[in-house]
């Protein structure tokens, strides 16, 4: 997807067919990371790993407030190939700090998961 393209146009494009593979994809996708680390992860832990990921400080100790700030990251990260966000730049920790550079839609729970997913298997495919 590029950035030009609107989540809307994004959720209001999946028909059936499409709604099916990105089910097939993301049960490959939370598989491979089951065999990887134990148990099958949902999205709010894909959006932890990927945080980490991004963060570049290897696996540690988070509080709860810093797990909250990693999957903040992860989904200003995945946002970020839809044209929404863009970093800003880092902190005097090394934290990834984002702006949002444009207005996000309104979406249903639904809408925001397929999304969200979408971006997710994107993610893992490019890195």
């Amino acid at each position: 997807m590029h950035s030009n393209c609107g989540f809307r146009i994004f959720v209001n494009n999946m028909d059936l067919k499409s709604i099916e593979e990105l089910k097939d994809e993301w049960t490959f996708l939370t598989k491979r990371l089951e065999a990887q680390f134990g148990e099958a992860p949902d999205l709010q832990a894909i959006l932890f790993l990927i945080g980490v990921q991004e963060l570049g400080k290897g696996p540690s100790n988070f509080s709860k407030d810093q797990k909250q700030d990693l999957m903040h990251i992860a989904t200003c990260r995945l946002l970020s190939t839809y044209g929404y966000y863009e970093l800003d730049g880092l902190d005097e920790d090394g934290w990834p700090h984002w702006k949002r550079i444009g207005k996000l839609p309104v979406l249903t729970l639904k809408e925001q998961d397929l999304v969200l997913k979408r971006a997710v298997l994107d993610y893992f495919r490019d890195n």
